[in-house]
Parts: structure tokens; C-alpha cells; sequence
């Protein structure tokens, strides 16, 4: 079976990522104060506090006042998990604005006050990896996302190592993630069938960051991409984050991000 080889992998992951635990009702409550600021265009809400934090747009460093947060976004949907034993949330947004559509990922780390320590965000737009935010929409709203009774959630442990399992295939062909019967992958707008990928070569894909929400049987992983993008170094590649819904110990379907460095990257 396929876990055995990830056990100690994914097992010192959960450990490095390990934080205060934190009620998912504060997380719930936080991120919909992050997202009042996204639509409303104001770098500012209540769960950032007075502390410096680490903000990161598309894999560097940025400026939270002159970031995407500086914006004013209309949100046509969104969707968040809530990490309680790491005590972060993971958001994915979806604008069909004309003006500028968005589908962005944004992973929200807090603190032991409860107060936001580091915000990532993957921000995909027009010219990255066929990207489509009306595509994305309509997949979104036709999924159930409806918790999982508690006497049917798989274990944190499981969901991570399912995830893992589906990245490390891509330069492991012998790696195979369970995927359930109709697994479909959504590439940045566009509806694939099938969750297993392969590119017939090694990789080192680096930097993993999860959020693994029990309740909703669901890990969302920001990582590296060394493959895509023909204007970057293999190592580390692009940025990207794949959202991943899983069942029992199956992958039911799974959102893809990626961030191209120009217009049109794919190799």
C-alpha cells in the first residue's frame, strides 16, 4: 500500500508544521474578516494585530499595502479550510470581474494570540496556466463541499499523506494517489478527468506548506513547481498550490493554481 512509503515524509511534515491549536470558530471568524478586506480594498482587518507579519504574493516577499489587499475585489465565490491543529486557514477566491478576473489561493498562519503571523497568496489571473476564472466558478459551484460526519473523516495523517501522494507521482510514475471512481482535476480553469500525473522525470518539489481540514476532508498544499515554466530555473519552478478534496482515503477532485512568470509558460 501506497502510505507506507510516505509514512516518516509526511510524518516529519506534520511535525515541522506543528502550532498552537486554535478553535476553528476564531479561524472562521478571522478569515471572514480577511475577506471583507479583500473586497473592500483596505491591507487591513482585524485578526492582523499590530505585529510585522510575513506577506508573500506569488512566492515573494511583498508589500501587504500596495498588494493585492490594496484592491478592492469582487468576490464571486469562495471557499476556506480551517486548520485547527496548525491554526491556519486556506482561502480560494474566485472574481469573473471583467475589469480583472482572479482566482487566487491565500493561506492565512496565526500566532498563539490569534492574530495573523504570515499570509501567502497565490494571485492567478489572464496568461496564467490556462487560466479561466468563469471555468473555475462554474466547476466550484457544482461541487459539494458538505462536512464529512465525524464517524467517516479520514485522519489528518491520511489526508496529508493522500496529498503527497498525488504530488510525488508527478516524477514517480510508481507512486499511484487512490482516487475515487470520476476523479476529475480542476488546471486553473479548466476540467481534466482523472486525478494521477506523471512527466517521466525526477523532482524535487520543495516547500510545502499544508492546511488540513478534517471536518471537510480536504488539504490545501502551496509548493514548488520545477517543471512548468520555461522561463525559470528547474529549481526550485514555479509557484503553485493544489487543493485537494479527499474521501474516504480517495481523492474526489482537486484545484490547481499555478502561477506562470509570462504570459503562456508552459514548457
Amino acid at each position: 500500500m501506497f502510505f507506507s512509503q510516505f509514512v516518516l515524509a509526511a510524518g516529519a511534515g506534520l511535525v515541522m508544521q506543528a502550532a498552537a491549536q486554535c478553535a476553528r470558530q476564531m479561524l472562521q471568524e478571522a478569515t471572514a474578516g480577511y475577506l471583507a478586506a479583500v473586497a473592500a480594498g483596505k491591507p487591513t482587518f482585524a485578526a492582523l494585530g499590530t505585529a510585522k507579519i510575513e506577506y508573500v504574493e506569488n512566492g515573494k516577499d511583498a508589500d501587504l499595502a500596495t498588494g493585492l489587499l490594496s484592491q478592492a475585489i469582487r468576490i464571486d465565490y469562495n471557499r476556506s479550510l480551517y486548520d485547527t491543529t496548525q491554526c491556519a486557514s486556506y482561502t480560494e477566491i474566485v472574481s469573473t470581474d471583467t475589469k480583472h478576473p482572479y482566482v487566487i489561493g491565500s493561506r492565512l498562519a496565526f500566532g498563539n494570540d490569534s492574530k495573523v503571523t504570515r499570509i501567502d497568496q497565490n494571485i492567478c489571473d489572464t496568461g496564467d496556466w490556462i487560466f479561466s476564472a468563469t471555468g473555475t466558478l462554474n466547476t466550484d459551484k457544482s461541487e459539494n463541499w458538505d462536512p464529512i460526519p465525524a464517524a467517516q473523516r479520514d485522519t489528518r495523517e491520511v489526508i496529508q499523506k493522500v496529498g503527497d501522494a498525488y504530488i510525488d507521482g508527478w516524477g514517480d510514475a510508481s507512486i499511484k494517489a487512490p482516487a475515487a471512481s470520476g476523479c476529475y482535476s480542476l488546471e486553473g480553469g479548466t476540467k481534466r478527468a482523472g486525478c494521477s500525473l506523471s512527466f517521466g522525470q525526477k523532482m524535487a518539489i520543495t516547500s510545502r506548506r499544508y492546511t488540513i481540514d478534517e471536518e471537510l476532508g480536504a488539504v490545501d498544499i502551496f509548493h514548488n513547481f520545477p517543471f512548468l515554466d520555461k522561463a525559470l530555473p528547474r529549481d526550485p519552478g514555479t509557484v503553485t498550490n493544489n487543493l485537494i478534496k479527499v474521501e474516504g482515503g480517495k481523492i474526489k477532485f482537486l484545484h490547481e493554481n499555478t502561477v506562470c512568470s509570462k504570459s503562456g509558460c508552459a514548457k
